[in-house]
């Protein structure tokens, strides 16, 4: 292969690739979240269900990069952090709906060294048992397959959790007279036996026809990170061409087999699941097709702290925490904070409120990205002229999205949901680039959890949706082949809410090194 062409496909990984400062779609991607790990957005979804047209779904996953196995306490939600999921619906970047979820932990056993234990219908003491422990006293409880009463003896540590829905000043308690209780960890098959079971009994219904979910699930995110932060030495045996970081036209058109390895594979991440009539959540309180300027919402995550903590002064006594809270986190369009905004600016971005969005304006509409690879490689990936317009759909209500005459809004990172586009029910049907694979109903309208986000944002970053320059045009090869390789999740996902798989289990997950089978396919080495 001669060098011109060597660097152009070379140069087309790096969108993909090089502006990443933390791990994955947003796993520690600025300072503060780096050092503030619980508050960690990773994951943000919104999306119209698959199998209920009138109604929507919205997923925030916090926490990332959760070993399994990783007892005794596992990972619970934070009791001290203020979890919310918000919903403009009249296009101004201000919350007109908000969810908020707060979490509580209890130690029911505090005697037992780990958080999670049982096993069969219970073991007791054997016959040589030494005193003062008789034989036949009850030790081990039985296996876990309840959240409460029979079954939850080995649950020691449990966290039940409120929802609140805010309209304006009105304040709704979500779950009535109910006490819900979020999904462990799966410790594994001894003391989690059938832990699809248990799983599913942490799905609630509320009133005003909201669902929810919130517990420990697989990571739904993929992604080759080993060799992108080996300073995008991106494996050339993955790919048709022998080439790293351009899929052929058969591997771009696989949705189900992944050619390099995975990194996320084998890892959890805490989950926190709404699932909502469309009515409750547009400006008028009725659902409205496509093409009504109306249909488009925009929703994003939040986490927020106590703006304020004293610790205790006893060893095992209570912070004391003010009652006004801090953003830590915000999260609307995938990799946005990490491939958009400057390292300088990324706890700024995070602290702030999308409707001042305009003061990043320039990282959005001019990004660094797309001019590093134009000062490497020149002539080799030709990049379109700023400011960028063809990004504009990111930051406002505009078509393809949003009905021609919505109303723009401001400058603003939100996760824009076109709810009158029905959902890609049938699986064939889908593709993991949304709108990019001609499937109306993935990102960025909104984003569904297999939408392949890194190849989708790589592709629009560098250039696919502008239009054609002095003869160049940015649609064709190699802008729309980039990608890594990993096209799909290491686990299935679930057809009905809360639609991710659930947890790993700590004895039995593994994680896909580079050489050994794994994923769906072989992982080469190379």
């Amino acid at each position: 292969m001669n060098k011109p062409t060597m660097t152009l496909l070379t140069a087309s990984v790096l969108a993909a690739a090089l502006p990443w400062s933390a791990q994955a779609a947003n796993h520690r991607e600025a300072p503060l979240t780096a050092l503030d790990q619980k508050a960690d957005i990773t994951d943000f979804f919104a999306f119209v269900s698959y199998d209920d047209p009138t109604r929507v779904t919205l997923i925030l996953d916090v926490d990332p990069l959760l070993e399994p196995s990783n007892g005794p306490n596992f990972f619970p939600f934070d009791p001290e952090i203020l979890y919310e999921i918000k919903i403009d619906n009249d296009h101004d970047a201000r919350e007109d709906i908000t969810f908020q979820f707060r979490f509580n932990t209890e130690i029911r056993a505090p005697g037992v060294f780990t958080g999670f234990v049982g096993a069969g219908d219970g073991i007791p003491a054997p016959a040589n048992s030494p005193a003062p422990v008789a034989p036949g006293t009850p030790l081990i409880p039985p296996a876990i397959t309840a959240l409460d009463g029979p079954g939850s003896e080995g649950l020691s540590l449990r966290q039940n959790y409120t929802v609140q829905m805010i309209q304006g000043k009105r304040h709704y308690r979500l779950q009535g007279g109910q006490v819900l209780y979020a999904v462990p960890s799966n410790a594994g098959p001894r003391t989690m036996p059938d832990y699809s079971s248990l799983a599913q009994q942490g799905v609630y219904d509320l009133t005003e026809g909201v669902r929810v979910f919130a517990g420990t699930v697989d990571d739904p995110f993929w992604i080759d990170l080993g060799a992108a932060f080996d300073s995008l030495n991106f494996r050339p045996s993955a790919f048709a061409s022998g080439v790293p970081g351009v899929l052929s036209d058969d591997q771009d058109r696989d949705d189900t087999q992944n050619f390099a390895s995975d990194d996320v594979a084998g890892f959890n991440v805490n989950a926190i699941a709404v699932e909502a009539p469309i009515a409750l959540l547009t400006a008028d309180g009725k659902l409205h097709s496509a093409d009504d300027i109306k249909a488009t919402i925009g929703a994003w995550g939040t986490t927020s702290r106590p703006g304020t903590k004293v610790l205790p002064f006893k060893p095992g006594g209570r912070p004391l925490l003010s009652r006004s809270f801090r953003q830590i986190q915000r999260m609307g369009n995938p990799l946005f904070n990490e491939l958009i905004i400057g390292a300088g600016s990324k706890d700024k971005f995070s602290m702030s409120e999308p409707r001042g969005d305009a003061q990043f304006a320039t990282f959005a509409l001019d990004p660094l990205l797309a001019r590093v690879l134009n000062a490497i490689y020149a002539d080799a990936l030709p990049i379109p002229t700023p400011p960028r317009n063809d990004l504009l759909p990111l930051v406002q209500y505009l078509p393809p999205i949003a009905a021609p005459g919505t109303p723009t809004g401001p400058v603003a990172d939100l996760l824009r949901l076109n709810t009158g586009v029905p959902a890609t029910v049938d699986f064939t049907a889908r593709s993991r680039l949304g709108l990019l694979g001609g499937d109306p109903a993935g990102f960025p309208n909104g984003r569904r959890v297999f939408d392949d986000v890194t190849d989708i944002s790589a592709r629009v970053v560098a250039g696919v949706l502008a239009p054609p320059e002095g003869g160049v045009s940015f649609s064709g090869f190699p802008h729309n082949r980039i990608g890594d390789g990993v096209n799909t999740n290491d686990r299935d996902y679930q057809e009905s809410f809360p639609y991710l798989a659930w947890a790993q289990s700590g004895r039995n997950s593994r994680h896909v090194d580079p050489d050994e089978d794994g994923c769906t396919g072989f992982c080469p080495l190379d």
